[in-house]
């Protein structure tokens, strides 16, 4: 009887263990050491001696850094401003300037800087850094898009669990229902802290609210659809995809170019960077990109009507089959059910 019950709770031990060990390797594995990876940067001027600066940096850089030169300083904004260069240098014998954009990464401005911050000091004149980029009043390192996600991905991948143990024996259409004015829910909330309360939002405020929604409503369609397959492992799988590869690879901390390649190639195309990318293209950069990130958020969303339509589709199959099964329903089947429900609401 006792071996029986360690059995038993080891079972349920499994899953706090597989998200420890998912966390730590997710997490880890994509911030644990940033390091410059094709970091975009230019040097500004056609000048001789330029373009021996900048051969010169990429000789030492290799991989870490993809330095060009451009010919003025007005390209070297608008490069920029289309997010196509991290920094752009301008030497000067003694007033160097550095040309940065940090609301579109801090940390990486910060290692621009620092490349660069190593040349004017061999020059010995220092170095003058320009962020031609405004962030807004309530969020001066303009990382507080990233905790929008966070605030709205926890709202959206925690609901799925509430839906699915709760709302089991609804069918498919009103779960979906539920789903779609829960993810409305989740982006007001997330629009109130991030605009009036904190006023990370200080302007298109309409425009990122209609990108919450569409990023909780993909989530949570995606879950919904999930459940129906995985029961008790939702909670997991949703962790996996909305938390451990959707955090690290959102842009929020790090971007590609101080990640490795495997975060990087996430990055293209995951919901979470599509929100955080796509927010900053519009608060920050005259809607450069913002297409192509809304794009993305469209493709998850769908995904998750396309899964949704599927689970509907398993479902009414079983219930053909339920009746039979229900006359011989054991107490230890009901038992396992009434547990499933605990751990999908424990696991959040």
């Amino acid at each position: 009887m006792v071996s029986h019950q360690i059995r038993h709770v080891a079972t349920h031990l499994l899953t706090p263990l597989l998200m420890c060990l998912g966390m730590g390797l997710a997490y880890l594995g994509a911030f644990h050491q940033p390091e410059p990876n094709h970091l975009a940067l230019a040097v500004v001027g056609d000048a001789p001696q330029v373009k021996v600066l900048a051969q010169t940096l990429k000789d030492k850089g290799g991989d870490a850094f993809d330095i060009i030169t451009v010919p003025g300083r007005d390209d070297a904004i608008a490069q920029l401003r289309t997010r196509d260069l991290a920094a752009a240098f301008i030497p000067d014998a003694q007033h160097p300037e550095l040309l940065v954009a940090t609301a579109g990464s801090d940390t990486t401005a910060m290692a621009a800087e620092s490349v660069f911050q190593r040349v004017t000091m061999q020059q010995g004149v220092p170095l003058t850094v320009t962020d031609i980029t405004t962030p807004s009043s309530g969020d001066p390192t303009a990382q507080g898009i990233f905790f929008l996600l966070v605030t709205l991905s926890i709202g959206s991948y925690a609901s799925v669990a509430a839906i699915g143990a709760a709302g089991a024996g609804l069918s498919m259409r009103i779960r979906a229902l539920i789903g779609l004015v829960t993810s409305l829910a989740v982006s007001l909330i997330g629009l109130a802290l991030s605009g009036p309360v904190f006023h990370v939002v200080d302007h298109d405020n309409a425009a990122i609210w209609a990108m919450s929604w569409l990023y909780s409503a993909g989530i949570l369609a995606i879950g919904i659809g999930l459940h129906t397959f995985l029961k008790r492992w939702t909670t997991l799988a949703m962790m996996v995809l909305f938390v451990m590869l959707n955090f690290t690879s959102s842009g929020g901390v790090y971007t590609p170019w101080l990640q490795n390649d495997f975060f990087g190639a996430l990055h293209s195309f995951w919901n979470g960077a599509g929100f955080v990318e796509g927010a900053r293209s519009l608060l920050y950069f005259d809607s450069n990109g913002l297409s192509g990130r809304l794009v993305s958020l469209v493709l998850w969303f769908a995904a998750g009507i396309v899964l949704m339509i599927v689970a509907a589709i398993a479902e009414m199959r079983r219930a053909t089959l339920e009746p039979r099964h229900a006359l011989h329903e054991t107490p230890a089947a009901i038992e396992e059910k009434t547990e499933e429900e605990i751990e999908e609401t424990v696991g959040v």
